[in-house]
């Protein structure tokens, strides 16, 4: 009859077990289990990264800011001109949802299609300065509660937009 031999953690030596790194074979507890596609491994061999199009830097953040904060002046421009030559009710839930897409897009192709929280954050705050940009260049401060709710509902759907493209 076989003895089975004592084996403890190799990170948390007072802890018996059985189990193995299915790489490396080095003793792991369940502590320091990690379980990945391809079965449990130890924290050294298992190397979790985050992906790279969710890796950024801070130079990312500074471009992606830079660009969300012109782009926010131009579509602000293009917003408020539009809306002052073509007052269409429904028009400014349309302009919001093409600028919140335009944001988007120029932002992400800024940072080579990076994504994250914090990039979309800067893309839905590049709307708010858009729509702050078109009201106080062409005078077009709601004054009812009807158009103040209007016009908060058309930043929502220009935040939105520019989120699901860098989220």
């Amino acid at each position: 009859m076989t003895e089975t031999q004592t084996v403890r953690c190799a990170t948390h030596p007072d802890v018996e077990t059985n189990l193995r790194c299915g790489k490396c074979g080095k003793p792991i507890c369940p502590r320091c289990l990690v379980q990945t596609p391809v079965g449990a491994r130890c924290r050294d061999c298992a190397r979790l990264y985050k992906l790279p199009t969710y890796r950024v830097s801070g130079v990312f953040y500074a471009r992606a800011a830079g660009t969300a904060f012109g782009m926010g002046i131009l579509t602000g421009l293009a917003w408020g001109f539009i809306n002052d030559f073509i007052p269409f009710f429904y028009l400014n839930l349309l302009l919001a949802g093409g600028i919140g897409y335009a944001i988007g897009e120029v932002v992400s192709l800024s940072i080579n299609r990076k994504r994250g929280r914090w990039l979309a954050a800067t893309g839905g705050a590049a709307v708010v300065v858009s729509y702050l940009v078109s009201i106080f260049t062409f005078g077009g401060i709601p004054s009812s509660a009807f158009w103040i709710v209007f016009d908060i509902v058309s930043i929502g759907v220009g935040i939105y937009t520019a989120v699901n493209r860098l989220r």
